[in-house]
């Protein structure tokens, strides 16, 4: 895939430690970090499912995975989920 690709991030409500169940991005933001250091255009997405978290290129979904299993914060260097991501956007056609 081309640097500058367009990557839809479609995330759902989860209930956080508060029991508050809403759309939050916090634990996007090592997802986030990854595939912007690589140049892609992020367009956000609230969606009604509960804890997904989807990436679209092209329409197409690529990743898929529960928004609870993302690492909190961080720049998502160390978090395995956010490289498997950053793979699937890299080898999408």
């Amino acid at each position: 895939m081309p640097e500058n690709a367009k990557v839809t991030i479609r995330y759902g409500p989860y209930k956080s430690s508060d029991e508050v169940v809403e759309h939050r991005r916090f634990r996007l933001q090592g997802l986030k970090a990854v595939l912007l250091a690589d140049g892609h255009q992020l367009v956000f997405e609230e969606t009604p499912d509960w804890n997904l978290v989807e990436l679209i290129v092209k329409g197409e979904n690529v990743f898929q995975c529960s928004i609870t299993d993302l690492d909190f914060g961080g720049d998502g260097q160390l978090d395995p989920l956010c490289q498997e991501a950053r793979a699937a956007v890299l080898n999408a056609y």
